[in-house]
Protein backbone atom coordinates (compact mmCIF):
# COMPACT_ATOMS: atom_id res chain seq x y z
CA UNK A 1 0.00 0.00 0.00
CA UNK A 2 1.58 3.31 -1.29
CA UNK A 3 1.89 6.27 1.97
CA UNK A 4 -0.72 8.89 2.00
CA UNK A 5 -0.31 11.81 0.01
CA UNK A 6 0.87 14.61 2.27
CA UNK A 7 -0.65 17.78 3.24
CA UNK A 8 1.99 20.90 2.05
CA UNK A 9 2.03 23.64 4.41
CA UNK A 10 3.73 26.88 2.94
CA UNK A 11 7.14 28.05 4.61
CA UNK A 12 6.20 31.53 4.34
CA UNK A 13 2.52 31.62 5.94
CA UNK A 14 2.37 28.30 7.41
CA UNK A 15 -0.98 27.47 5.83
CA UNK A 16 -1.79 24.27 5.47
CA UNK A 17 -3.23 23.30 1.54
CA UNK A 18 -4.74 19.92 0.45
CA UNK A 19 -2.51 16.86 -0.04
CA UNK A 20 -1.13 16.11 -3.16
CA UNK A 21 2.03 14.18 -4.59
CA UNK A 22 3.79 17.38 -4.93
CA UNK A 23 2.54 20.92 -3.60
CA UNK A 24 0.84 23.40 -5.45
CA UNK A 25 3.00 26.19 -7.60
CA UNK A 26 2.37 28.84 -5.35
CA UNK A 27 0.28 30.02 -1.99
CA UNK A 28 -2.54 32.64 -2.95
CA UNK A 29 -2.99 33.43 0.40
CA UNK A 30 1.13 34.93 -0.21
CA UNK A 31 0.37 36.28 -3.47
CA UNK A 32 -2.02 38.35 -2.17
CA UNK A 33 -0.82 41.80 -1.10
CA UNK A 34 -1.39 41.48 2.60
CA UNK A 35 1.05 39.12 2.38
CA UNK A 36 4.41 37.88 0.45
CA UNK A 37 6.12 35.39 -0.78
CA UNK A 38 9.14 34.45 0.72
CA UNK A 39 12.25 36.41 -0.24
CA UNK A 40 14.10 32.90 -1.18
CA UNK A 41 11.01 32.26 -3.18
CA UNK A 42 8.07 29.85 -2.91
CA UNK A 43 8.48 26.70 -0.32
CA UNK A 44 6.55 24.16 1.61
CA UNK A 45 7.32 21.82 3.85
CA UNK A 46 4.81 18.70 5.35
CA UNK A 47 4.10 18.03 8.69
CA UNK A 48 6.93 15.00 9.11
CA UNK A 49 9.59 18.17 8.58
CA UNK A 50 7.82 20.64 10.75
CA UNK A 51 7.95 17.96 13.34
CA UNK A 52 11.22 17.79 12.97
CA UNK A 53 12.49 20.91 13.77
CA UNK A 54 9.67 22.24 15.59
CA UNK A 55 7.66 21.34 18.80
CA UNK A 56 4.36 22.69 20.51
CA UNK A 57 4.03 24.23 23.42
CA UNK A 58 1.35 24.98 25.68
CA UNK A 59 0.91 28.10 28.51
CA UNK A 60 -1.62 29.42 30.91
CA UNK A 61 -2.78 32.82 29.94
CA UNK A 62 -4.90 32.67 32.66
CA UNK A 63 -7.40 30.31 34.36
CA UNK A 64 -9.40 28.33 31.30
CA UNK A 65 -6.79 30.01 28.46
CA UNK A 66 -4.46 28.26 27.39
CA UNK A 67 -1.87 29.80 24.68
CA UNK A 68 -0.66 26.86 22.22
CA UNK A 69 2.14 28.01 20.20
CA UNK A 70 5.23 26.13 18.87
CA UNK A 71 9.06 26.83 19.49
CA UNK A 72 10.80 27.87 17.37
CA UNK A 73 8.36 29.82 15.96
CA UNK A 74 6.61 28.64 12.53
CA UNK A 75 6.24 31.22 9.56
CA UNK A 76 4.33 33.77 11.04
CA UNK A 77 4.37 33.17 14.36
CA UNK A 78 1.19 32.93 16.36
CA UNK A 79 -0.14 31.43 18.74
CA UNK A 80 -3.36 29.94 19.86
CA UNK A 81 -5.46 29.98 22.20
CA UNK A 82 -7.46 27.02 23.94
CA UNK A 83 -10.37 28.63 26.01
CA UNK A 84 -12.07 25.69 28.24
CA UNK A 85 -15.73 26.01 29.01
CA UNK A 86 -18.59 23.40 30.59
CA UNK A 87 -19.71 23.00 27.34
CA UNK A 88 -16.59 21.88 25.48
CA UNK A 89 -13.02 23.62 24.70
CA UNK A 90 -12.89 26.10 21.83
CA UNK A 91 -9.84 26.34 19.58
CA UNK A 92 -9.00 29.88 18.85
CA UNK A 93 -6.91 30.39 15.54
CA UNK A 94 -4.70 27.56 14.78
CA UNK A 95 -1.08 26.44 14.16
CA UNK A 96 0.77 25.13 10.97
CA UNK A 97 1.79 22.10 13.39
CA UNK A 98 -0.17 19.31 15.59
CA UNK A 99 2.49 17.09 17.12
CA UNK A 100 1.87 13.87 19.13
CA UNK A 101 2.88 15.57 22.66
CA UNK A 102 0.25 18.57 22.42
CA UNK A 103 -2.29 16.13 21.12
CA UNK A 104 -2.10 14.52 24.69
CA UNK A 105 -1.91 17.47 26.39
CA UNK A 106 -4.92 18.46 24.57
CA UNK A 107 -6.98 15.67 25.33
CA UNK A 108 -5.74 16.06 29.10
CA UNK A 109 -7.51 19.50 29.25
CA UNK A 110 -10.40 18.19 27.48
CA UNK A 111 -9.92 17.98 23.50
CA UNK A 112 -11.59 20.77 21.24
CA UNK A 113 -15.36 20.86 20.39
CA UNK A 114 -14.94 23.69 17.99
CA UNK A 115 -12.06 25.60 16.05
CA UNK A 116 -13.02 29.10 14.94
CA UNK A 117 -10.25 31.23 12.81
CA UNK A 118 -9.71 34.60 12.87
CA UNK A 119 -8.72 34.92 9.09
CA UNK A 120 -6.86 33.23 6.69
CA UNK A 121 -3.14 33.86 7.43
CA UNK A 122 -3.73 32.02 11.16
CA UNK A 123 -5.67 29.06 9.01
CA UNK A 124 -2.58 27.05 9.87
CA UNK A 125 -3.24 22.92 9.81
CA UNK A 126 -6.74 23.27 11.13
CA UNK A 127 -7.86 19.86 9.42
CA UNK A 128 -5.43 18.18 11.29
CA UNK A 129 -6.39 19.58 14.66
CA UNK A 130 -9.90 18.67 13.74
CA UNK A 131 -9.33 15.56 12.73
CA UNK A 132 -7.87 14.70 15.91
CA UNK A 133 -10.70 16.01 18.06
CA UNK A 134 -13.47 15.36 15.70
CA UNK A 135 -13.66 19.39 15.95
CA UNK A 136 -16.60 21.24 14.23
CA UNK A 137 -14.54 24.22 12.34
CA UNK A 138 -15.98 27.50 11.80
CA UNK A 139 -14.91 30.07 8.88
CA UNK A 140 -16.85 32.82 7.73
CA UNK A 141 -18.49 32.76 4.21
CA UNK A 142 -17.01 36.29 3.34
CA UNK A 143 -13.41 34.50 3.65
CA UNK A 144 -14.42 30.85 1.91
CA UNK A 145 -12.80 31.41 -1.33
CA UNK A 146 -9.44 31.67 0.77
CA UNK A 147 -9.95 27.93 2.31
CA UNK A 148 -6.91 25.87 1.01
CA UNK A 149 -7.24 22.85 2.39
CA UNK A 150 -11.25 21.93 2.68
CA UNK A 151 -12.77 19.85 4.92
CA UNK A 152 -16.58 18.26 5.88
CA UNK A 153 -15.96 19.53 9.15
CA UNK A 154 -16.42 23.18 7.87
CA UNK A 155 -19.42 24.93 8.80
CA UNK A 156 -19.53 28.69 7.26
CA UNK A 157 -21.41 31.82 8.55
CA UNK A 158 -22.33 34.86 7.95
CA UNK A 159 -21.77 37.86 10.63
CA UNK A 160 -22.81 35.71 13.84
CA UNK A 161 -21.94 32.45 15.46
CA UNK A 162 -22.36 30.63 18.48
CA UNK A 163 -19.28 27.76 18.51
CA UNK A 164 -20.24 26.77 22.55
CA UNK A 165 -22.66 27.67 24.55
CA UNK A 166 -21.57 31.27 26.32
CA UNK A 167 -18.88 31.88 23.47
CA UNK A 168 -19.78 34.43 20.27
CA UNK A 169 -17.51 34.36 17.16
CA UNK A 170 -18.35 37.95 15.33
CA UNK A 171 -17.17 39.26 11.82
CA UNK A 172 -16.07 42.53 12.29
CA UNK A 173 -13.89 43.01 8.45
CA UNK A 174 -11.08 44.65 8.11
CA UNK A 175 -7.93 42.97 7.45
CA UNK A 176 -10.22 40.44 5.83
CA UNK A 177 -13.76 40.60 4.64
CA UNK A 178 -14.51 37.71 6.93
CA UNK A 179 -11.63 38.55 9.56
CA UNK A 180 -13.79 37.79 13.01
CA UNK A 181 -13.04 37.86 16.66
CA UNK A 182 -14.17 35.52 19.87
CA UNK A 183 -16.33 36.90 22.70
CA UNK A 184 -15.11 35.09 25.80
CA UNK A 185 -17.68 36.80 28.72
CA UNK A 186 -16.06 35.04 31.62
CA UNK A 187 -12.11 35.63 30.58
CA UNK A 188 -10.84 38.19 33.27
CA UNK A 189 -12.11 37.13 36.32
CA UNK A 190 -15.89 37.36 34.65
CA UNK A 191 -15.19 41.25 32.94
CA UNK A 192 -14.99 39.38 30.28
CA UNK A 193 -12.28 39.08 27.30
CA UNK A 194 -12.17 39.78 23.57
CA UNK A 195 -9.58 37.10 21.45
CA UNK A 196 -8.52 39.23 18.03
CA UNK A 197 -5.82 37.40 16.05
CA UNK A 198 -4.40 40.40 14.52
CA UNK A 199 -8.01 41.82 13.17
CA UNK A 200 -7.52 43.93 16.05
CA UNK A 201 -4.19 44.18 16.85
CA UNK A 202 -2.11 44.62 20.20
CA UNK A 203 0.79 46.74 19.76
CA UNK A 204 4.10 47.02 21.64
CA UNK A 205 2.07 49.61 23.73
CA UNK A 206 -0.08 47.37 25.08
CA UNK A 207 -2.54 50.15 25.93
CA UNK A 208 -3.27 50.62 22.30
CA UNK A 209 -4.20 47.89 19.48
CA UNK A 210 -4.24 49.18 15.11
CA UNK A 211 -5.96 48.07 12.57
CA UNK A 212 -4.31 47.22 8.94
CA UNK A 213 -4.92 45.86 5.49
CA UNK A 214 -1.50 44.65 5.32
CA UNK A 215 0.82 44.30 8.57
CA UNK A 216 3.90 43.38 6.40
CA UNK A 217 3.18 45.71 3.85
CA UNK A 218 2.14 48.50 6.43
CA UNK A 219 -1.03 49.24 3.90
CA UNK A 220 -3.57 50.88 6.00
CA UNK A 221 -7.73 50.73 6.72
CA UNK A 222 -9.82 53.62 5.62
CA UNK A 223 -11.64 55.72 8.05
CA UNK A 224 -15.21 54.09 7.39
CA UNK A 225 -14.08 50.25 8.02
CA UNK A 226 -12.07 51.60 11.37
CA UNK A 227 -14.99 52.53 12.74
CA UNK A 228 -16.95 49.88 11.58
CA UNK A 229 -14.83 47.67 13.37
CA UNK A 230 -14.55 49.44 16.44
CA UNK A 231 -18.39 49.82 16.67
CA UNK A 232 -19.08 45.92 15.30
CA UNK A 233 -16.70 45.42 18.87
CA UNK A 234 -18.17 47.80 20.72
CA UNK A 235 -21.11 45.57 20.74
CA UNK A 236 -19.50 42.94 23.47
CA UNK A 237 -18.45 43.70 27.25
CA UNK A 238 -14.69 43.01 27.64
CA UNK A 239 -11.95 44.16 29.84
CA UNK A 240 -8.92 42.25 28.38
CA UNK A 241 -8.04 42.08 24.59
CA UNK A 242 -5.61 38.63 23.63
CA UNK A 243 -3.63 39.39 20.46
CA UNK A 244 -2.02 36.45 18.39
CA UNK A 245 1.22 36.46 19.68
CA UNK A 246 2.64 35.39 23.50
CA UNK A 247 2.46 38.65 25.18
CA UNK A 248 -0.21 40.62 22.71
CA UNK A 249 -2.67 41.43 25.74
CA UNK A 250 -4.31 44.39 26.61
CA UNK A 251 -4.62 43.42 30.42
CA UNK A 252 -7.15 46.20 31.49
CA UNK A 253 -9.78 48.13 29.85
CA UNK A 254 -9.50 46.88 26.60
CA UNK A 255 -12.96 48.37 25.87
CA UNK A 256 -11.59 51.59 26.44
CA UNK A 257 -8.24 50.36 24.24
CA UNK A 258 -9.84 49.54 21.21
CA UNK A 259 -11.73 53.16 21.11
CA UNK A 260 -9.13 55.24 21.77
CA UNK A 261 -7.10 53.60 19.13
CA UNK A 262 -9.60 54.02 16.49
CA UNK A 263 -10.23 57.51 17.45
CA UNK A 264 -6.37 57.74 17.05
CA UNK A 265 -6.23 55.79 13.91
CA UNK A 266 -8.70 58.18 12.16
CA UNK A 267 -6.84 61.43 13.45
CA UNK A 268 -3.71 60.14 11.62
CA UNK A 269 -5.58 59.49 8.58
CA UNK A 270 -7.24 62.68 8.42
CA UNK A 271 -4.24 65.03 9.08
CA UNK A 272 -5.13 65.42 12.81
CA UNK A 273 -3.61 65.21 16.36
CA UNK A 274 -5.29 62.68 18.01
CA UNK A 275 -7.57 63.46 20.65
CA UNK A 276 -6.15 64.30 24.37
Amino acid sequence: MSAPEPAWSCVTCGVQHRPAKTPPPTCDICADERQYVGWQGQRWATAAELSAEHRVVLREEEPDLIGVGAEPAIAIGQRALLVRTPHGNVLWDCLPLLDDEAARQLEQLGGIAAICLSHPHFYGAYVDYADAFDARVFIPRADQHWIRRPSDRVELFDDWATPVPGLTLARIGGHFDGASVLHWPAGSDGRGALLTGDTVTVVQDRDWVSFMWSFPNLIPLDEHTVRQIADRVGEFEFDRVYGGWWGRVVVTDGAAAVRRSADRYIARLNGQRPPS
